[in-house]
């Protein structure tokens, strides 16, 4: 899964000093048709060609160059077509490991959508063998391709907002309840015993939770001390819709993620640098940056890297991966957080308005802008902001156990 980026690949290597890479694309619905879309402009370039694509659900006419075969599963197009130099991955949450796995053990790179598993220990067999494989793995968090990053850590070296105190994510999108029926793994906790985890910190809004560890420096597990949840849920759905997730770093910063898809209106999700000589605001689905201090207020945007391109570098240059699969350690934590804390707690129906008709109706929960606002500024929780919906409280994941 993933959300759609602006494609510059500044880190690859010339058309013309490349023999173009041979690709397969597992999975083209979904994020899986965006993959499509960025390899024919890479094939239009003469850096990559699509050798082939794999989906149990056949391609929409003409999605599909007619120069790539189209196999039902990752079994037969890897049986089909020897030497890839990468495998994308695009396909449902928990389909990744297995998937991850077997393409692993082709001599390809490997690009894997986010987020990368479904639980923890998945996450551990993969990197066991990502590591033995010796290829790149790049997880789908496209954000972190942001040259506004690269900013933002230099604000902080220069001290511009004064010392980082705190970093929050605030994410209020709007889903309807088509959005749930899109699929069968929608809004799942697990289907047959086999974990999703498909909540609005894992999967829609995830990248503003892996925007705000990768700027304060947590890529891995032995970057974090704690993870708190507290998960809630507007609609009649097994995952939460409505959360806090509360971080602190092994440094001791404190990161807060207060995220909705029940909000009134969608709005572009950000992260919020808290310093004590002023704050940034990062806008990552526009890489915009925001900076206010007492000597004003600047606002640029910024370029990005596409990630797909900086594999390909990585393979033929050893250019640093920019989101590779050990980095994801720290989010992977708090995706088992949440995958072990107790059932979403469901919002009193009264906090709750249906906007909409049918299908295309869908949860505000009442005052909930207020809310992710104040619990991004104060770093707390619901409950502790005493709102009359949130009945539960927050639960503590056991970091040292689990990383």
């Amino acid at each position: 899964m993933g959300t759609a980026t602006e494609a510059a690949g500044s880190a690859a290597a010339p058309a013309s000093a490349m023999t173009p890479a041979r690709v397969a694309l597992v999975g083209v619905h979904g994020f899986g048709s965006h993959h499509l879309r960025n390899l024919e402009r890479l094939q239009a370039a003469g850096k990559t060609i699509l050798m082939a694509v794999a989906d149990p659900q056949p391609p929409a006419p003409g999605s599909v160059p007619p120069s790539a075969a189209v196999h039902a599963g990752i079994d037969d197009l890897l049986g089909a077509v020897p030497d890839l130099d990468l495998i994308i991955v695009a396909t449902p949450i928990q389909t990744h490991a297995p998937l991850a796995l077997a393409a692993l053990a082709t001599d390809a790179e490997l690009y894997l959508e986010k987020p990368p598993v479904a639980s923890l220990e998945d996450f551990h067999r993969l990197c066991t063998a990502a590591g033995r494989s010796g290829r790149g793995v790049q997880i789908g968090f496209q954000s972190l391709g942001s040259h506004a990053l690269a900013a933002i850590e230099k604000l902080l070296a220069d001290g511009t907002i004064g010392t980082l105190e705190g970093i929050s994510a605030t994410g209020r999108w709007v889903r309807d309840r088509a959005y749930y029926k899109r699929s069968r793994w929608a809004g799942k906790r697990s289907m047959n015993g086999v974990d999703v985890v498909d909540g609005v910190a894992t999967n829609p809004l995830a990248h503003a939770v892996a925007t705000a560890l990768r700027i304060a420096g947590a890529r891995t597990t032995a970057d974090v001390a704690s993870v708190e949840t507290e998960l809630y849920r507007a609609n009649d759905i097994e995952s939460d819709d409505t959360s806090v997730i509360r971080i602190r770093t092994a440094a001791g910063l404190p990161i807060t993620c207060a995220l909705t898809i029940c909000a009134s209106e969608s709005v572009e999700p950000y992260i919020t640098l808290q310093g004590s000589a002023g704050t940034a605001v990062f806008h990552y689905t526009e890489d915009r940056l925001t900076v206010e201090t007492e000597a004003g207020r600047t606002e640029e945007y910024f370029g990005r890297d596409d990630l797909t391109e900086n594999l390909l570098a990585h393979r033929a240059h050893g250019v640093p991966l920019t989101s590779s699969l050990v980095d994801s350690g720290a989010f992977m934590l708090v995706l088992e957080a949440i995958r072990t804390a107790p059932l979403p707690f469901p919002i009193d129906s009264a906090a709750i308005r249906w906007e909409g008709e049918g299908d295309a109706a869908h949860a505000v929960v009442a005052g909930i802008e207020d809310a992710l606002e104040r619990a991004g500024r104060e770093h707390a929780t619901f409950s502790e902001l005493g709102l009359p919906w949130a009945a539960a409280a927050p639960v503590a994941f056991d970091v040292r156990a689990r990383g």
